[in-house]
């Protein structure tokens, strides 16, 4: 099924987002953040099992120009999260383009890699959503939540054990944040898996750091769907 383009804007940048619909009606809506590389094959695939689950889903456009290659996509990554502010107003500039079309749904937001970073930051910053989910992301950030700035949202956190860019001393400071910042939140570890376990592609790079993990990309969705249905019939 094609995907529909959804034109809006972070300010004066274009963006683009692509939005899948399910065939009946729908559970409830979800910003789906991609990974470093943006808009691709992977993410596209990811979304329309989210509308096959019955979910309204669009996904997010980091940076309002096509990837060239990992290299450009690292370039244009590091200096969009280089400013806290300019990347948190980015990711709500696409929680508030499928606000607008999502209606009275319960809207969440799900992110893979960078994605994964996007949602947390989302939630960090106060977003209205009745969860965020981050898969196999990065969990440092360069303003952490306290107390003073509680969290709300729901938090599901699918994590990789043995991810190098999500240590365990990452792991634990992001308890402690979630824990000073009264979160409620879930976090599943996987024994031995690397980072990039959702895509069936991850092997086929070569790297180390990355590769594919048949049970963990199983238990982890199942984990997501079970909680987009809890939280959206609350």
């Amino acid at each position: 099924m094609a995907l529909e383009r959804i034109d809006y804007a972070d300010g004066a940048v274009a963006l683009t987002g692509w939005l899948a619909r399910p065939a009946g009606a729908a559970r409830g809506a979800v910003v789906l953040y991609p990974t470093i590389m943006n808009v691709n094959a992977p993410m596209e695939r990811r979304a329309q099992m989210l509308a096959d689950a019955g979910f309204v889903t669009m996904i997010a456009d980091f940076y309002g120009v096509p990837v060239i290659d990992f290299a450009h996509a690292r370039e244009r990554a590091e200096g969009l999260r280089a400013d806290v502010d300019g990347y948190r107003r980015r990711i709500g500039a696409g929680i508030a383009a499928l606000r607008a079309l999502a209606g009275d749904l319960a809207l969440s937001a799900v992110g893979y890699c960078m994605g994964g970073q996007a949602v947390l930051e989302a939630a960090r910053s106060g977003e209205d959503l009745a969860l965020v989910a981050s898969f196999h992301g990065i969990l440092s950030t360069d303003r952490p939540a306290t107390a003073a700035t509680p969290i709300a949202t729901r938090i599901l956190v699918c994590h990789g054990d043995a991810d190098p860019l999500a240590p365990r001393d990452h792991v634990i400071a992001f308890w402690q944040e979630m824990d000073a910042a009264g979160a409620n939140w879930h976090f599943h570890s996987y024994a031995g898996v690397r980072h990039g376990f959702t895509d069936p592609g991850s092997d086929a790079r070569g790297l180390p750091a990355i590769g594919y993990d048949a049970s963990a990309d199983y238990q982890s969705w199942a984990a997501l769907i079970s909680l987009l249905g809890e939280v959206c019939t609350a």
